[in-house]
C-alpha cells in the first residue's frame, strides 16, 4: 500500500522511522527511532540509545516512509493496530490528502 497523509492513521505502523515531535512528557520529545512495536497506548521505538516507549496519547509523532514524511497526532492512533483500520476512520475522513 501507498502511504499518505491520509491514509497514515490507518496502515502499519512497525518497521516505519518515526520522531517524537511534541509530547506531554518534555524529556521525550526529539526520540527518534524504528517503530518496532505497538500497543494500544504505545509505540515502541528502537533508537540510538536502546529501546524507548512513547504514550501514543500524550505525543505528536512525524513518520518517514522513503522521502516523504507524514505528522500524526498520537489520538489519531491510540488503538490497538487490529482495530485501527475500523476505529481511526473519523481521523482518516478528517485529513488531507497531501
Amino acid at each position: 500500500m501507498q502511504y499518505n497523509n491520509k491514509n497514515i492513521v490507518l496502515n502499519e505502523l512497525i518497521g516505519l522511522k518515526a520522531k517524537v515531535q511534541r509530547c506531554a512528557d518534555k524529556k521525550q520529545e526529539g526520540i527518534e527511532g524504528v517503530v518496532i512495536d505497538e500497543t494500544k497506548n504505545t509505540l515502541v521505538l528502537d533508537t540510538s540509545k536502546g529501546i524507548k516507549r512513547v504514550i501514543k496519547k500524550s505525543a505528536t509523532f512525524k513518520f518517514y516512509v522513503g522521502n516523504k514524511s507524514f505528522t500524526v497526532k498520537g489520538e489519531e492512533i491510540n488503538f490497538r493496530p487490529h482495530e485501527r483500520t475500523e476505529k481511526a476512520l473519523k481521523y482518516y475522513k478528517r485529513r488531507k490528502v497531501d
